[in-house]
């Protein structure tokens, strides 16, 4: 494996881990609904505190989910979609794997079913 895919594995088991959480969820579908928000309007609309979003944003972030950006005294995150992207390529790619295994179980159970009848 080149050092390049092993860099997206990483990235993505990132990004799976930082989903993991449903809070963290639920502030990426925000700030993509919104487009930009501060953590202070995304507590706003969170049963957590503004502390506890600035926490799951700060995850979201390592993750390469999220960026903020200084404006002022404030900081606006936005989602970044090149990551999300890149998981979204990687989950369709697994699932093609699997639809391809599963094709072929059926052929083969297919065959054998074929062949035991009388």
């Amino acid at each position: 494996m080149t050092q390049e895919g092993h860099g997206d594995d990483e990235a993505v088991d990132t990004v799976i881990a930082a989903l993991a959480d449903p809070t963290r969820r639920r502030v990426l579908s925000l700030l993509a609904e919104q487009g930009e928000a501060t953590a202070t309007t995304l507590a706003e609309r969170l049963p957590v505190s503004r502390q506890a979003v600035v926490k799951h944003l700060a995850a979201l972030g390592a993750a390469g989910l999220v960026s903020g950006n200084r404006v002022g005294r404030e900081v606006r995150y936005t989602v970044r979609p090149a990551t999300l992207d890149m998981t979204a390529r990687w989950m369709a790619s697994l699932a093609a794997d699997w639809d391809r295994r599963l094709s072929r179980i059926k052929h083969i159970a297919e065959a054998a079913e074929r062949e035991a009848r009388p």
